[in-house]
């Protein structure tokens, strides 16, 4: 028997990459999300609020894995705020809803969340009992958080991946940052001491495969390499790495306006930060393949 792991929210790059790291395990994958894009694995189409068709893919799977949710990657009007909320309550409690209609259930549940629920602390660590922070990001990460838990059935293990910045081959935020960077503008933002805490996406999708395969995996926890960076560093490591000599450092002023009119994005994504570690991922013993930022931008750009 092929064991399926349902991927909600699978055709974006976070998706996708983790369909092929689970299929080279023996996993079939199949993607539900809103819109049908090209790919070589099982798609099925909802809406994110509602029962549909893809009610019957639930029936015997081995797993569900929960990525759904907008992009922050745009600018915070009242609209993108709402629905940057919606997307993730309203898609965690329809699943939830799917699971009580079905008879064969997932042996477990990975639900995406996000390490900015510990907000930006200035010069502290945050752990996975850290208090959370101020904001719509917290808000929205316990808001998600308190959806999961209340939609989970009892006998369904339940894994949050507290997720920071995800460092990857074909997609994310790097895409953005190596344009700036090979423009001459890769120097630091604002002081440069605001943490970015970020994790290889080789290391995430191992992650989740040991979530779904290791019963140790439960409850939250912060999905981070175990060396964060200041946003100085990172930004010297990124320039190493694009074989860049030099990058120009960005005022605040300058990153508010390029992010709004040439990013068309938020600029609190690069203006704060937090120092994020993961207590529970070295609890048990998880082996990075990726612990250093150098060794992780070498293998992405080389």
């Amino acid at each position: 028997m092929t064991k399926r792991v349902l991927i909600f929210g699978g055709t974006g790059f976070l998706g996708l990459s983790l369909a092929q790291h689970l299929e080279q395990r023996g996993f079939t994958p199949v993607l539900v999300a809103r819109n049908k894009v090209s790919t070589n694995y099982k798609l099925v189409l909802w809406d994110g609020f509602s029962l549909g068709d893809w009610l019957g893919e639930l029936e015997g799977a081995y797993a569900i894995v929960n990525l759904a949710g907008k992009s922050v990657d745009c600018i915070k009007t009242p609209d993108n705020c709402d629905l940057i909320l919606r997307s993730r309550v309203d898609s965690t409690k329809v699943v939830g809803n799917a699971l009580r209609e079905i008879r064969a259930k997932p042996k477990v549940w990975v639900q995406m969340s996000t390490a900015h629920i510990y907000g930006d602390p200035p010069g502290q660590w945050c752990d996975e009992d850290a208090s959370y922070g101020y904001g719509l990001a917290p808000k929205v990460g316990e808001e998600w958080e308190r959806a999961f838990w209340s939609s989970k059935p009892r006998d369904i293990r339940g894994v949050v991946l507290r997720t920071s910045f995800v460092v990857g081959k074909n997609g994310g935020a790097m895409r953005s940052l190596s344009r700036i960077t090979r423009l001459g503008l890769g120097g630091k933002v604002g002081q440069g001491n605001q943490g970015m805490s970020w994790i290889h996406q080789h290391d995430f999708n191992e992650i989740v495969y040991k979530a779904i395969t290791d019963c140790r995996f439960s409850e939250e926890i912060n999905v981070t390499s175990p060396n964060p960076v200041s946003n100085t560093k990172f930004m010297s490591t990124l320039r190493k790495a694009l074989s860049i000599p030099f990058g120009l450092s960005s005022p605040l002023w300058l990153i508010r306006l390029g992010a709004r009119y040439l990013f068309n994005t938020d600029s609190e994504l690069a203006i704060y930060g937090r120092y994020v570690h993961s207590k529970k991922l070295k609890e048990l013993c998880f082996e990075f393949r990726f612990p250093f930022l150098s060794d992780a931008l070498k293998d992405i750009y080389q």
